[in-house]
């Protein structure tokens, strides 16, 4: 499957484990370089999944100079959207606690942008899934930051973790979305590069 990327030696641009393990689920033959410290800042006028995409293209464009002619380079960020506001990864436990309590009992979107990026072609889409969460009382969001330390993930949940399980009531769209990558969606995307 995906006999055009054959020719190009695919890189995902990504330190997540979780992004890493969505990817290998398509078979497709990647390695991982992750360059630290790429500015994830974007204008304060971007709404949803605007955000996302703005930032994985701003990823791409930081390994435009590094890159081969026969590299294919996949970048992706993921947002949290609640209320009218984009809730990124938290900056400490009360942050988590904060973010994961204002999505008790609400419906919010996780949007996920990509760059698909070679030296010739940039092809971008945004993914989106509404979430609902259940009301979670404070013991149980304390028992999930505690034991999961959700530092890393942006709205400070997995879904695939045990606030997911318990948690999530409802999804309308892609679960691996969710997860931080649409990998259906970049299925078939990939399948348009030439």
């Amino acid at each position: 499957m995906l006999d055009n990327l054959k020719k190009y030696k695919v890189i995902l641009a990504s330190a997540s484990p979780r992004r890493r393990e969505l990817l290998g689920g398509l078979d497709v033959d990647f390695t991982v370089r992750a360059l630290p410290g790429v500015d994830e800042s974007f204008p304060a006028d971007l709404q949803g999944g605007e955000i996302p995409l703005y930032i994985s293209k701003k990823k791409a464009d930081a390994y435009r100079p590094f890159m081969a002619d026969d590299e294919l380079v996949i970048t992706a960020d993921t947002i949290v959207w609640l209320d009218g506001k984009a809730v990124g990864k938290p900056t400490d436990e009360d942050d988590a606690r904060g973010m994961i309590r204002n999505m008790a009992g609400k419906t919010h979107s996780v949007f996920t942008g990509v760059a698909i990026t070679t030296k010739s072609v940039q092809h971008c889409f945004v993914a989106q899934s509404d979430v609902t969460f259940a009301e979670l009382t404070d013991e149980e969001i304390e028992y999930y930051v505690q034991k999961y330390r959700p530092m890393d993930k942006a709205g400070a949940y997995g879904a695939q973790e045990w606030i997911g399980y318990i948690g999530m009531s409802n999804i309308v769209g892609s679960y691996f979305n969710v997860m931080g990558l649409p990998v259906q969606r970049l299925y078939n995307e990939l399948k348009l590069i030439p």
